[in-house]
């Protein structure tokens, strides 16, 4: 069983992951889906990133570059 919650409130109940997740990108929150064994949260559905920015405006910065470990790699 996959519930999916936000905010503390349990908003609908799976039997698969994949249909937790799919009411979780409908959705369109922020919300935690938890599993017999696991756990995992966020904003679903975020799958492309067009002229810099993420579907909800925001601009995407993320860069691997400037990721931990990249001055540990340099100084090889």
């Amino acid at each position: 069983m996959y519930k999916v919650i936000s905010n503390d409130t349990e908003l609908e109940r799976f039997i698969t992951l994949n249909e937790a997740m799919a009411f979780a990108k409908a959705v369109g929150i922020f919300v935690t889906i938890k599993g017999p064994e696991f756990e995992v949260v966020g904003l679903f559905g975020v799958d492309t990133i067009k002229n810099g920015k993420c579907p909800d405006g925001i601009a995407y910065d993320w860069n691997k570059a400037s990721r931990i470990g990249r001055v540990k790699k340099e100084r090889v």
